[in-house]
């Protein structure tokens, strides 16, 4: 359960022996993705989709990620730190005045987080789809 303190969840947490054990279901959980590389950001949302989530939407911009937020609001997101060179966190900033609750995905783990986000969930790529949906179960639960 997130406490409110870091969580960072990486490969060397996970064993095989232990893939896609007791997986939540995220049925009918309305997801945002907001990640610049489009490879990556399709495999989250196939990701998304084998734990139940019906609709995901992918964006790759602050931008349009703001824009995707004023237009509908999700139940959690997903936001890849860097979007080409552009950190992610004017939309974690909305998230947060929503209510949203979100995690980071970012290739360094929780040393690629400014400080003052520090304290949030972050999944270090690459990252299995069990890896995921604990983070995300993680952010869910919080009260």
């Amino acid at each position: 359960m997130y406490d409110g303190y870091s969580i960072v969840i990486d490969a060397g947490m996970m064993s095989n022996d232990n893939a896609d054990q007791s997986l939540p279901n995220f049925d009918r959980l309305n997801v945002l993705i907001v990640e610049d590389e489009a490879i990556i950001s399709f495999l989250i949302e196939d990701m998304l989709r084998e734990l139940g989530c019906s609709t995901v939407r992918n964006v790759a911009g602050i931008d349009e990620a703001l824009t995707a937020l004023d237009e509908e609001r999700p139940d959690v997101a997903v936001l890849d730190v860097n979007l080409d060179g552009v950190e992610v966190y004017p939309v974690a900033e909305r998230l947060r005045e929503r209510g949203v609750p979100f995690v980071f995905t970012t290739g360094y783990g929780a040393d690629g987080l400014a400080p003052a986000w520090a304290h949030m969930p972050v999944v270090q790529k690459p990252f299995r789809s069990e890896m995921l949906a604990r983070a995300l179960e993680a952010v869910l639960a919080k009260p």
